[in-house]
């Protein structure tokens, strides 16, 4: 009986490529660097991301902040009314 293509026993021509045609990485750009240079890069990196932000004006800052607060005191009501309520649920149900 033979064997089915592609099966386990015989590789496919294409998985047989030879080891020399194969190239060896060495580290990249990260070997030729010391670990204080990187450590530099990558805050020099942070700055200039920093600089890309569009920071939001005093004006913009308070009407978000206003929000949050008034949106996290309506959560904060619903959770008590519901929690309230579920307490005398219990209490009504289990005497």
């Amino acid at each position: 009986m033979a064997d089915a293509v592609g099966s386990i026993d015989t590789p496919d021509a294409q998985d047989e490529a030879p080891e020399s045609s194969k190239k060896t990485r060495k580290g990249g750009k990260r070997a030729k660097k010391g670990p204080l240079k990187r450590l530099a890069l990558f805050y020099r990196q942070i700055v200039a991301e920093l600089r890309k932000v569009v920071w939001p004006t005093r004006s913009q800052l308070t009407t978000y902040t206003t929000v949050v607060i008034i949106f996290v005191i309506v959560m904060i009501g619903l959770v008590t009314v519901i929690d309230y309520g579920l307490d005398h649920a219990a209490k009504y149900v289990f005497g």
